[in-house]
């Protein structure tokens, strides 16, 4: 998403038109009330935005908001654009995290995974299970295709991630020793998808995600290419045929409001949880820190993220 917008700013009405044909568009959020509907607007136009990232490992027809049964996403985040629009933070919310999930499709309410909302209601459902949980008015939506990101990092000739921890794939004989490693395209997808033998589990695989996008938004802004898109073609091809965009987000609009943010002013973070796993109707589950999620969540909302998550540093897992 990234390289999309800075190809926008970069290259003008003529990229915006190349790529932004190539972005499929769905409406991803729920029908707002006025109130938030206006909040949004004024937002836009002077406040700070957050926005709903939820990926994928292959690219599901929307239609209409719905998914079919079984469907999850696998990666759920919120983008917080600062006000100044300087600085972001990306948020990763664990998937199995235990949350009450509003009415929709076959699901009459209750409490279940967050990435069930998917399954049984589409992107509506998880972007009202995501705003009942944080109270953070969602100003945009996108699903992203993750298996996209082996053909990015192969699109820039090659990562290198630096990882805190031993990681040994169950997909091959392959194993990521603490330190730093080139990855090409093939190398980078299965890191990412590990969450057995990785520190945390699934707060491993979270954060080796973290790792390979921030990888990619390095090596893409070290090379100058941001600032000559059409050296990127290829790449901005790729970015685009992954995303699915809500049908009302402007994509102008979001390139305006992210092209003075600078790869060393992104900050990554997940929202705090209980360190057991809890036993529920759901299966293994995470549970939330109730206290530390809400002041993350009400920073979020007050465009105080920064100063919380300085306050409150996290560590790798299994540090």
């Amino acid at each position: 998403m990234l390289v999309i917008v800075a190809g926008v700013v970069g290259g003008g009405y003529f990229l915006y038109s190349r790529y932004e044909g190539k972005v499929e568009r769905s409406a991803l959020l729920p029908e707002s009330s006025a109130e938030d509907a206006a909040q949004s607007q004024r937002n836009w136009e002077s406040g700070a935005l957050n926005l709903l990232l939820l990926g994928s490992d292959s690219r599901a027809e929307e239609d209409g908001g719905t998914s079919s049964i079984g469907e999850r996403s696998d990666t759920i985040m919120l983008l917080h654009i600062s006000k100044s629009r300087d600085k972001a933070a990306i948020v990763s919310i664990p998937r199995d995290s235990y949350v009450d999930v509003p009415a929709g499709g076959s699901w009459k309410g209750g409490k279940n995974k967050i990435n069930a909302a998917f399954a049984f209601g589409g992107a509506k459902l998880t972007a009202q299970t995501v705003k009942q949980l944080t109270g953070v008015t969602l100003d945009g939506a996108m699903i992203a295709d993750f298996a996209a990101v082996r053909e990015m990092v192969d699109a820039v000739d090659g990562v290198n991630v630096c990882v805190p921890y031993d990681v040994r794939s169950t997909f091959s004989e392959r194993v990521w020793n603490k330190g730093c490693h080139d990855l090409d395209g093939e190398e980078a997808e299965e890191f990412m998808r590990q969450r057995y033998e990785v520190p945390g589990g699934d707060f491993g695989r979270m954060h080796n995600q973290q790792l390979v996008v921030k990888a990619v938004i390095a090596k893409v802004s070290k090379s100058g290419a941001l600032t000559n898109p059409l050296e990127l073609d290829s790449l901005l091809g790729i970015a685009a045929g992954a995303l699915t965009v809500d049908e009302s987000l402007d994509l102008r609009d979001l390139a305006f409001a992210v092209r003075d943010i600078r790869p060393q002013s992104i900050a990554y973070a997940t929202v705090p949880s209980s360190t057991a796993s809890l036993r529920t109707k759901a299966g293994s589950a995470v549970q939330l820190d109730p206290k530390k999620s809400a002041a993350m969540f009400a920073a979020i909302k007050n465009d105080t993220i920064d100063q919380w998550l300085a306050a409150n540093p996290q560590s790798a897992p299994g540090s």
